[in-house]
């Protein structure tokens, strides 16, 4: 979705850009050496970590992937004041603002070993399901493969993927702190959580806990260690054998004599706790359950309690039916609200929709990622009251699973007990958080329609409006996106008609620049300021003249933060500043010349000489902002448009020429 969105963002700006994607199948559309060399800038949108060696000497951005999703404008404007990545690779500096920031260092390492930990999960289960199905026998102690068979290796092979998959887990989170160094003592921690029974005698295996506590020992210690100045003549083996041999001493031990009695004693206390849990706190526990299942799809709260319900198979699986009825509950029911109620989403969206159905039946849940990015405060919500519903039920009705998996595929392998309430359960979870959805985003449609009194009833969402538009269908956890973003010698999005005569009415004036918002009011032939904040306020003070700003002050210091993040000059002699601010009460455009230029801090070193200040309220700086901006880039990209603009004798002439704007 990040990168659907910047790519659209920069073709209706003018801007060439290639898109990197690394997903759960690798790298795509990989950026060659080339284009590195020839880009602007880098945008880096990923929530886990990228290597940004290859990016050196150039300015990187680096932020979270929902900002790509949720502001791309943004992240092009301020790529080009980014700062510059180093030659060793440590990362440049985020630049951010507000909720844009980049993710910290810890969360992206945890991201990074669920990422490399999922592909485990998945064949482990789905391979022991298929085991249990097909050559499994009910017994007395549960279902039974005998050892002789075919289906007892194939049931060997999936329990090898669950072996393995704290210590990639662990290994993985060290990794993405302390580099390879950090693999080796991030794994063997990892197996140490997994198999403290065996290995240290421990009364219970620390599990995902422990995974999760051995991988940031072992990646913070190795960045330690690496700090350390050592002589040159040790250097060369560092690496490779003195920070993995100490640092797996250290994590070992400490895990052993510190940390893993006392995870072991909780993980033990926590499962008699759960495996006492009957009725009411049954039905407690799902709705626990099916909430954090159902709040991030895939992500850590998703994952927590999946691996609390997959650890206690053997004892209670009671719990792994409770989020097995929650898994699916979130895809299927935003693909079931894009049915529903079609006239509310775009046919982009009802397509999502079908794909995200399709992986719900497989119980991916990350399906429904791109609803939920899309609309946060309307998805999640229902997502979550889904999941309550599904685990609780599954919960009263003493549902159980046998595989860490769910959805309905799981039943069709025989490993559900109680099929008839585990689909009762999903069924009714999906129904809610899809009636849940479409009344949620209907609520917010009729509240635009009485802030703006322009949204009519009905209109698909992903029309022109402020709330963001779902694309694409749907990204894994761990998807990331660089961003090459370099000027086009023409502009690509659509043709733009030859300009066509501009009749200019009586008075000399054209009252119908840029929609209207440009009028003779907000045209100024020669700024008095001489520099840029002067400028700003000389040109919020032309804006006020037509009455549309309430608060003159405001919409300096908004503009004024604006530069802050990054420089609004664009090069070639203009500037662009601009403010998305409720001071102004409908959108307006103001246009000044600077005969001697303005430093502006564009990076071609140009001073403006063509100066716009756009300014839109809030409600109205989605679509409208975008539109005003594209319309200006794709005109202000034309040489002779410039000139004439320059030589424009008087404000009727500058109107003149700003009337080939369509």
């Amino acid at each position: 979705m990040a990168a659907e969105k910047l790519t659209r963002t920069a073709q209706a700006l003018g801007i060439d850009m290639k898109v990197e994607t690394q997903g759960s199948i690798g790298a795509e559309n990989v950026l060659s050496d080339n284009d590195v060399k020839e880009a602007d800038g880098i945008i880096i949108a990923a929530d886990k970590d990228v290597d940004r060696s290859r990016f050196a000497g150039k300015r990187v951005l680096s932020v979270g992937v929902s900002e790509g999703i949720t502001n791309p404008e943004g992240l092009i404007e301020r790529v080009r004041t980014a700062p510059v990545q180093g030659a060793g690779g440590g990362g440049a500096e985020a630049a951010s603002s507000g909720g844009g920031k980049e993710r910290s260092a810890a969360y992206k390492a945890l991201m990074n070993g669920v990422s490399f930990m999922i592909p485990f999960v998945v064949v482990g289960g789905l391979l022991i399901a298929i085991s249990l199905a097909i050559g499994g026998h009910s017994t007395p102690d549960g279902i039974v493969i005998p050892k002789d068979s075919f289906w007892f290796d194939v049931n060997a092979l999936g329990s090898l993927g669950f072996k393995l998959m704290l210590p990639i887990f662990s290994g993985y989170i060290a990794y993405a702190l302390g580099d390879r160094p950090a693999l080796v003592p991030g794994m063997i921690g990892g197996f140490l959580a997994y198999d403290g029974v065996g290995i240290y005698g421990a009364d219970a295996n620390a599990g995902f806990l422990g995974a999760i506590a051995t991988g940031f020992l072992a990646g913070y210690l190795v960045l330690g260690i690496r700090k350390i100045k050592v002589p040159k003549m040790v250097q060369p083996i560092m690496p490779i054998i003195v920070v993995p041999i100490v640092s797996t001493l250290a994590v070992g031990l400490f895990f052993i004599y510190v940390i893993g009695t006392p995870i072991s004693w909780v993980f033990t206390h926590l499962t008699s706790w759960l495996n006492g849990m009957t009725g009411t706190s049954a039905i407690l526990l799902g709705a626990i359950i099916g909430l954090m299942i159902a709040f991030d799809m895939g992500g850590p709260v998703n994952k927590t309690a999946f691996l609390v319900g997959s650890g206690l198979i053997s004892t209670n699986p009671a719990v792994m039916g409770m989020a097995a009825a929650a898994i699916s509950v979130m895809p299927l029911g935003q693909g079931l609200a894009t049915v529903l109620r079609r006239k509310l989403y775009t046919q982009q969206e009802r397509d999502t929709g079908i794909a995200a159905m399709f992986m719900g039946f497989f119980g991916i849940s990350e399906g429904a990622i791109p609803f939920a990015a899309a609309r946060p405060a309307q998805v999640i919500p229902a997502n979550m009251l889904g999941g309550a519903v599904a685990g609780a039920i599954a919960g009263m009705a003493g549902v159980e699973d046998k595989v860490p998996h769910g959805g309905p595929i799981v039943a069709l392998f025989t490993a559900i007990s109680g099929v008839a309430m585990f689909f009762v359960a999903m069924a009714a979870g999906v129904i809610v958080t899809a009636l849940a959805t479409n009344a949620l985003i209907e609520l917010k449609l009729r509240r635009q329609e009485r802030q703006e009194g322009a949204v009519p009833a009905g209109v698909p969402i992903g029309a022109p409006r402020p709330e963001p538009v779902l694309v694409g269908a749907g990204a894994p956890v761990g998807t990331t996106g660089s961003v090459d973003v370099r000027k086009k010698p023409a502009p690509v999005p659509a043709p733009v008609p030859a300009p066509a005569p501009v009749s200019v009415p009586p008075g000399g004036r054209d009252p119908e620049v840029l929609s209207g918002y440009l009028t003779e009011q907000t045209v100024r032939v020669q700024l008095a300021a001489g520099d840029k904040e002067a400028a700003i306020r000389e040109m919020a003070g032309l804006l006020a003249s037509t009455g549309k700003v309430a608060d003159v002050e405001e919409l300096v210091r908004t503009a004024l933060r604006r530069e802050e993040q990054g420089t609004t000059g664009l090069g070639e002699e203009i500037a662009i500043p601009h403010a998305k601010t409720d001071a102004v009460t409908s959108p307006v455009v103001g246009f000044a010349r600077s005969a001697e230029g303005i430093e502006w801090g564009s990076l071609d070193g140009t001073r403006a000489r063509l100066i716009f200040m756009i300014s839109v309220p809030e409600a109205a700086a989605g679509d409208e902002h975008l539109r005003i901006l594209a319309m200006l880039s794709r005109k202000l990209m034309d040489t002779g448009f410039r000139e004439r603009l320059k030589d424009a004798a008087d404000d009727a002439a500058i109107l003149a020429v700003l009337g080939e704007i369509r």
